[in-house]
């Protein structure tokens, strides 16, 4: 079995990730493979809209697979991680700039990578067992693959929180925070998947949408807002500090669980987007002058190491008292200048 099946059928371009047993995790040359589908369908009349999928009941795409990323990285090759992240990141930009339609099905997990091929489409369903997140503080990142736009617009500061904590959004969370668009049951999936493949209308997904369950990080909007509103992470946790409910103590504790300096770029990052100048290529930029960085300067290899290779969960984290200094972030977040990321076909 190929990792990704990639066909035509009827008039839709279709992408079906093959990997169950691993999540969907997304592999470099998956993303090579969709890439080159998706440039090679643009002008063919052929294809009127893609199709992304997933098999398996427990996950869309739970994250890009990191093994090789890792095993470089502790070589010393920081430019197969660079190489891989601007590949990723030119192919997440093509997916939110595509001309045709693009529909995705977002069942179980769907985190980091997944959000990347399933979250920049026109059309992003969601359905019961959907949980959609940035966790990539955990393992010494940002939120990346474009993640970061949609943080930069969610409502409030559920950009701040979602991307610190790595909380998960179920279906209603999902579409209110602007990750999804439709919530369908799933038994109807494949009804609405053979209606695409014949039409190549994406009119019958309005037809199925129904209303989404109001999920609990909407609920806890206003306690997000007071707590996240500030500049630096510092402001957060003094505010969270002073607060005994049990909202404040369960925040903290995921807050301790990201990497230090991950975790106060991404407040930085969202800073700096925020505002009607906001656009994905800034945040892909913005992402990547971190990632370029994250294996010689971040916390990206220990992340790894003790998340997926000794599986201790003690990482030993830079700035592990929390207290981040300026100039670090300022330097996770410089300009790359000829290094820059850049946005353009596939070589």
């Amino acid at each position: 079995m190929s990792n990704v099946w990639i066909r035509i059928e009827g008039v839709a371009g279709r992408i079906t990730l093959q990997r169950p047993d691993a999540l969907n995790a997304m592999t470099y040359d998956m993303c090579r493979a969709i890439e080159a589908a998706l440039y090679g369908w643009r002008d063919d009349p052929a294809v009127t809209l893609v199709i992304f999928d997933a098999e398996g009941e427990r996950a869309f795409c739970a994250g890009g697979d990191i093994a090789d990323l890792y095993a470089t990285g502790r070589a010393g090759d920081f430019a197969y991680g660079q190489t891989f992240w601007a590949d990723e990141y030119r192919l997440n930009h093509k997916i939110f700039t595509y001309p045709k339609p693009v529909v995705s099905f977002l069942q179980g997990f769907t985190m980091g990578g997944g959000v990347g091929i399933g979250c920049h489409g026109s059309h992003r369903i969601v359905g019961e067992t959907s949980q959609i997140a940035m966790p990539e503080c955990g393992i010494g990142l940002v939120p990346d693959v474009g993640g970061s736009l949609m943080l930069a617009l969610a409502p409030g500061r559920l950009g701040e929180y979602l991307g610190t904590t790595g909380a998960r959004m179920n279906a209603g969370d999902a579409i209110y925070a602007g990750f999804a668009d439709h919530f369908i049951p799933q038994p109807q999936w494949s009804d609405i998947i053979a209606d695409l493949v014949k039409s190549g209308d994406p009119a019958c997904i309005e037809v199925a949408s129904k209303a989404a369950p109001r999920g609990p990080v909407q609920a806890a909007q206003a306690k997000i807002d007071a707590h996240f509103g500030g500049e630096r992470l510092s402001d957060i946790l003094n505010s969270l500090m002073h607060d005994d409910s049990a909202f404040a103590a369960e925040t903290l504790k995921l807050l301790r669980n990201g990497a230090p300096l991950s975790i106060a770029c991404t407040v930085e990052m969202l800073h700096r987007l925020r505002g009607p100048a906001v656009t994905l290529e800034r945040a892909l930029d913005l992402e990547y002058r971190f990632t370029a960085r994250s294996m010689e300067h971040g916390d990206f290899l220990e992340g790894i190491r003790a998340a997926i290779i000794d599986k201790d969960r003690s990482p030993l984290w830079q700035y592990a008292d929390m207290n981040v200094p300026g100039p670090a972030v300022s330097q996770m977040l410089m300009p790359l200048g000829n290094r820059a990321l850049k946005f353009g076909e596939m070589t």
